[in-house]
């Protein structure tokens, strides 16, 4: 691993194997029997001081998510804010797990519904968003009483151990929160292993395809255990017109295209404006041509990453 802003060598990444795959899969299996059935106070317990600790050391993991990715360090906190929103909606999953009952819904039938634990489940992690990704699916899947397996990226997987630390801080059992470092035969094991109940993945779509095709279409005659979620890449392709363009979309439109050090998932990575616009938005609405706008916002985001400019740089 390189630190984006230096180019140095921070750290190195030992790929799992597939028999290092299992045996993280296997410590999973073997702490669901017990997760599963420890009450919903204590595990609510357990979240809210995770909430409570990564609250009050996101500097620390904002810190590790700049000098491993690249990403400003105030894009870093507001990533973290996000998963910390899904930490607090998890606190309150007592409520969301109620069943339900509708009595006679139709003649002499009622009908039911109960929420059942899965099982061990595995998430699969993209480097662009290191830490609000893996927490968009952990608090809810551990809250509701399943364990995880996290595989994060292999270009900035600190941010997943740091994680693992502060869930043993906060209580947590072992087992119950997993960190399996690797690459495809890490990924091909967890798609394919029979203990493993549901994946959730973000990524690059052709991989997203892969994951599906992995686990769908070769058992497609038969009901086969495991549930994904793939999310793939978004490029948006933005239109403009002259009556349309005012200070803030200009600048919208800049960090759109290269903000989040340009790795955003829904980046702008097409912008088409007309000739017309070019020629008048620039001194009509900033005083700057569109080469300028680019040009500063392009400096803003390469500045290196200091306590003094609290910036990082573009990897």
């Amino acid at each position: 691993m390189t630190n984006p802003a230096t180019g140095a060598i921070t750290g190195h990444v030992a790929l799992a194997g597939v028999p290092d795959a299992r045996h993280v899969i296997g410590a999973a299996t073997a702490a669901f029997p017990r997760w599963r059935e420890t009450s919903l106070t204590k595990r609510t317990a357990i979240l809210f001081r995770f909430g409570e600790l990564l609250n009050e050391r996101k500097e620390e993991l904002a810190a590790i998510i700049t000098t491993e990715h690249g990403k400003v360090r105030s894009d870093a906190l507001g990533e973290i804010s996000r998963g910390q929103e899904v930490i607090e909606f998890a606190c309150g999953i007592a409520h969301l797990l109620k069943g339900g009952l509708s009595e006679n819904a139709s003649t002499s039938v009622d009908v039911s519904s109960l929420r059942q634990r899965l099982g061990p489940v595995a998430i699969i992690s993209p480097f662009n968003f290191p830490a609000m990704v893996p927490m968009w699916f952990f608090p809810i899947a551990i809250a509701a009483g399943n364990t995880v397996v996290l595989k994060p990226s292999e270009k900035d997987p600190s941010a997943s151990l740091w994680l693992a630390k502060l869930w043993a801080e906060a209580g947590l059992p072992d087992g119950v929160f997993n960190v399996l470092q690797g690459g495809k035969d890490a990924v091909d094991e967890l798609l394919t292993n029979p203990d493993v109940k549901a994946v959730s993945f973000v990524g690059s779509t052709p991989i997203a395809l892969t994951c599906i095709s992995g686990i769908v279409f070769p058992y497609c005659s038969e009901v086969y255990p495991t549930a994904i979620r793939a999310t793939g890449a978004g490029l948006a392709s933005t239109a403009g017109n002259a009556g349309g363009l005012t200070a803030p979309v200009v600048i919208g439109l800049a960090f759109g295209s290269i903000g989040f050090v340009g790795v955003f998932a829904v980046m702008a990575a097409l912008l088409a404006v007309g000739a017309l616009v070019i020629r008048l938005f620039g001194p009509r609405v900033t005083g700057k041509t569109l080469e300028q706008v680019f040009a500063d916002e392009t400096a803003r985001t390469a500045r290196t990453a200091t306590p003094s400019t609290l910036e990082g740089s573009a990897s």
